[in-house]
């Protein structure tokens, strides 16, 4: 972005106008453009694909009415909530009721600014990226704090104080593990931490180093608690809360929030992407330098496909864990993941020192290592297929 618009200042476009305000403009009109045409669709999308999921793991069918298997839903179901009458309780703080879902939904959307979908394909590169995203998601937990507590309901305020206990709480690993890849690459920009990787798996900071590799996953772990994500909803646990903090909303504002959670699936995969696994990169294809074009929409594709992998993963867990207790997800958080984010901290910390440049053949074990783990995997799912045919009970609806 920031390129091209030199280069547009360079030929004389916007003459007499200061650099900056050309600047803010197209970062505007940048950001405009990605809710519009990329994160709107893409979280409806989502809330379809996430109910496909669901119930095709649970021998369902999910919806299949509007629009070929059922695409179409979501649009049906944002227009029903757009249509509902948006009623706000009589005893209700009017004026927090009415902000909060707002809240939740920029400390989502302000995310995008800083994601680099591809070498170019960036609103704003800023020298603190990965410390404006820990900045701007923690609205969100302003925002349902807000929620739970205009309400003026009981069900809305616990599951608010929940949701602000486990967000506070996890962010603290969550954080120490992004701190493991600051370590390594000696930058908080996004686009330095995907430069300082490669296209090949094992060039990737996932298999830099075995506390990278428990770092990834302890990072998932706390983003999908952070989310608020199955086995980690409690703030909105229907056998306990009804539906938590979102109980007394009604129409769109109901629907924010669910917006805001099914888009921060694509966030988390994102960030994952962008840390550990080796961004945007693609294979050193012959004559595509001379391309950029096609260039950067092979980058969008590969960075697309790697992110919506782990928003997959993300809906097999919903799908599969039941819903933790309370002091289990604090026990999880405070007992395990903490003592081991420190531990993958240090160890990096110790690491770097002793390979400045990396270990090549310590990235290549720990490559051939997560290959030997996916492969137990995919054997233990097939077995798990085999022995329960799903099939059998969908094969009449298929």
């Amino acid at each position: 972005m920031q390129s091209l618009v030199n280069q547009l200042i360079q030929e004389g476009y916007f003459p007499g106008t200061p650099k900056e305000f050309v600047y803010a403009g197209f970062m505007v009109l940048a950001a405009l453009v990605v809710v519009s045409v990329f994160v709107a669709p893409l979280a409806g999308i989502t809330s379809w694909l996430e109910r496909r999921v669901w119930a095709r793991m649970q021998s369902r069918v999910g919806p299949n009415r509007v629009g070929p298997q059922g695409i179409l839903q979501w649009l049906a179901d944002g227009i029903k909530n757009l249509l509902k009458e948006d009623i706000i309780p009589e005893a209700a703080d009017k004026r927090l009721f009415s902000l909060a879902p707002y809240v939740v939904f920029v400390g989502f959307i302000a995310t995008f600014v800083v994601i680099p979908f591809g070498s170019q394909l960036i609103v704003a590169d800023l020298n603190i990226g990965i410390l404006y995203i820990l900045a701007v998601t923690s609205l969100v937990v302003v925002g349902i704090l807000m929620a739970g507590w205009s309400s003026n309901n009981k069900w809305s305020l616990l599951g608010g104080m929940r949701s602000a206990a486990q967000i506070v709480s996890y962010e603290i690993p969550a954080g120490l593990s992004v701190l493991t890849i600051v370590f390594v690459v000696g930058s908080m920009s996004m686009q330095d931490i995907i430069k300082g990787q490669g296209w090949a798996p094992w060039d990737w900071f996932l298999f830099y180093s075995p506390f990278t590799f428990v770092a990834f996953f302890l990072y998932f772990t706390a983003a999908l608690a952070e989310g608020n994500r199955t086995p980690f909803d409690i703030p909105e646990a229907e056998s306990e809360l009804v539906a938590g903090y979102v109980t007394e909303y009604s129409g769109m504002r109901f629907l924010f929030f669910f917006f805001a959670e099914w888009g921060n699936l694509y966030v988390i995969g994102a960030i994952a992407t962008t840390l550990f696994l080796g961004g945007w990169h693609i294979p050193p294809i012959p004559g595509i330098q001379e391309h950029p074009i096609i260039k950067g929409v092979l980058e969008f594709f590969v960075f697309f496909v790697k992110a919506y992998l782990w928003v997959f993963v993300a809906m097999w867990v919903r799908a599969t864990l039941p819903r933790v207790r309370v002091d289990q997800l604090m026990s999880l958080c405070w007992k395990y993941m903490v003592p081991l984010a420190f531990l993958c901290l240090l160890g990096t910390a110790t690491w770097v020192l002793v390979w400045p440049q990396g270990n090549r053949i310590g990235s290549i074990v720990m490559f051939l290592i997560g290959v030997a783990i996916l492969a137990l995997f995919i054997g233990r799912l097939r077995f798990q297929i085999r022995h329960t045919r799903p099939e059998i009970y969908l094969k009449p609806y298929i």
